[in-house]
């Protein structure tokens, strides 16, 4: 009998120990645990970008301005879309909603790029930003010269790994969502039409929050 108690007694301390550690690794790496930088010498899609993401200028939604110093010390989620997706766009629109609504419009920003300027004007953004709903107070959609918003995506953002001049026949699609830290240094990309990417992106940007 007393042989059959001290086993009954090791049971839960040989199982529970190794539960116990593995449920703080869990916590540390939902809370705590370093995403990577996306530096010069990283290779994203076979091309070598900057740290940093370079200054522009573009115009919102409103016809107003727009430039990279608007989202100072703020974590960012980017996204290159065009509003006459019917498919992917859409998705990646509804995922950002969710991205958005997780946080205080203090500790986030998101910026989407119109991958189409030639036919998204501001009148086209705004009726897009109403179609979904979005809240424009801490997410810009943001057109202009279609040369330099490709130049951006390609050269920066990496988010294809085609060439392209931007030109007439070049034309991006990508599901990508970007994340950015406050040093404005690219950390992540995830799947925006993906459910479990997108509550990843949403965990990753607490880990930036608790970056110290």
């Amino acid at each position: 009998m007393q042989h059959k108690s001290i086993i009954w007694i090791f049971i839960p301390i040989v199982f529970g120990i190794p539960i116990s550690f593995w449920a703080v690794y869990l916590y540390y790496d939902r809370e705590f645990a370093k995403l990577p930088v996306y530096e010069k010498e990283v290779t994203i899609n076979d091309r070598k970008g900057d740290d940093k993401i370079a200054a522009f200028e573009f115009t919102n939604q409103d016809g107003k301005l727009f430039d990279i110093n608007h989202w100072n010390e703020k974590v960012v989620v980017v996204d290159f879309f065009f509003t006459h997706c019917t498919a992917v766009c859409p998705k990646m629109t509804r995922s950002l909603k969710k991205v958005q609504e997780a946080y205080d419009e203090k500790e986030i920003a998101i910026i989407s790029f119109s991958v189409d300027p030639e036919r998204d004007n501001p009148r086209q953004l705004k009726n897009y930003a109403g179609k979904f709903q979005i809240n424009t107070t801490n997410w810009q959609l943001l057109t202009g010269d279609k040369k330099e918003i490709y130049k951006l995506a390609r050269n920066r953002y990496m988010v294809v790994a085609t060439d392209g001049d931007g030109g007439d026949d070049d034309f991006i699609h990508s599901e990508k969502l970007i994340l950015l830290d406050k040093q404005k240094r690219i950390r992540g990309y995830y799947n925006g039409t993906n459910e479990q990417e997108v509550t990843r992106l949403i965990l990753d940007i607490k880990k930036l929050h608790n970056e110290k």
